[in-house]
């Protein structure tokens, strides 16, 4: 009697089984439908770009071919670079960026928490932080190498007020978004300032902060790029502003599609980072 009842499957249970694996099913089949359809119009786009430039419609000179790119891309790996071992050059821009965009979102974080919580303090303040990210940055590059030379410093300065504004702004509008009556029960409850910030108010801006960290990452990396561009001795901006300097327009086509595969590599990392904080927002893929 006792093996009948243990062969006889729970309807209940098997429903939600069927349920998960039809759910699973259904997301490996939308992201192999999203892959093949990303990289259907890649293959469009490099494939009539390179028609286009062998049969000489539009000019290999000022629009290069995606052959010719990958060709150079691999000539300065074997072959290094002007200024060195390519591996170099892109770990130079790469650590400025990390600076940038480690300190930015930091520092950007810590004002929109206390500008956000703190009324007296965001009306004193809010006026200047308006007139400054209102200053265009590439303005400010040339003055930060003037302050603190062709070296990193100048370079993750200039990454560091790109990214500062866009995690400031969304970490400011996180923090006022928090529920009023979600803050006034855990009050009642007893909670202290950083109770509240720490189970309240954080939790529920940190949807607004991880979604712009994949804004900001490519903003540390246009700062690090422009400084580089401007005034540096090494870095991948250094090696397309010699490119330009030299009317090698592949050069600075290769320089770039280091650059675009850098920053596409990192927004998958800080994709897996947000569904990491936040597991139980439904992200669709």
């Amino acid at each position: 009697m006792r093996t009948q009842t243990n062969s006889v499957s729970n309807p209940v249970n098997d429903t939600v089984v069927l349920r998960k694996a039809e759910v699973r099913r259904q997301a490996i089949n939308l992201r192999i439908r999203n892959l093949s359809l990303q990289w259907s119009v890649f293959i469009v786009l490099m494939g009539t770009w390179q028609i286009l430039s062998s049969n000489k419609i539009i000019d290999p000179f000022f629009f290069s071919s995606p052959f010719d790119i990958v060709k150079h891309i691999w000539t300065w790996v074997v072959d290094g670079t002007t200024a060195g071992p390519l591996y170099v050059q892109f770990l130079v821009t790469f650590e400025e960026t990390i600076l940038s965009f480690i300190l930015g979102g930091i520092a950007g974080i810590i004002f929109g928490y206390l500008l956000g919580v703190n009324e007296l303090l965001s009306v004193i303040l809010g006026p200047y932080i308006k007139m400054i990210n209102a200053i265009p940055r590439v303005v400010l590059v040339p003055i930060f190498i003037l302050w603190f030379g062709l070296g990193m410093s100048s370079k993750v300065a200039s990454g560091l007020v790109l990214t500062f504004f866009i995690v400031f702004f969304n970490a400011f509008q996180g923090v006022r978004e928090v529920d009023r009556n979600l803050v006034n029960n855990a009050r009642l409850l007893g909670a202290t300032k950083r109770q509240l910030a720490r189970h309240v108010i954080i939790p529920s801006a940190l949807t607004w902060i991880l979604s712009s960290l994949h804004t900001s990452f490519g903003f540390a990396l246009i700062g690090a790029v422009v400084g580089e561009f401007v005034g540096a001795t090494e870095g991948l901006g250094y090696l397309i502003a010699q490119a330009q300097g030299a009317f090698d327009t592949i050069g600075v086509f290769a320089g770039m599609v280091i650059l675009s595969i850098t920053a596409l590599v990192a927004d998958w990392g800080v994709s897996k980072l947000e569904k990491r904080f936040i597991a139980w927002r439904h992200i669709r893929q």
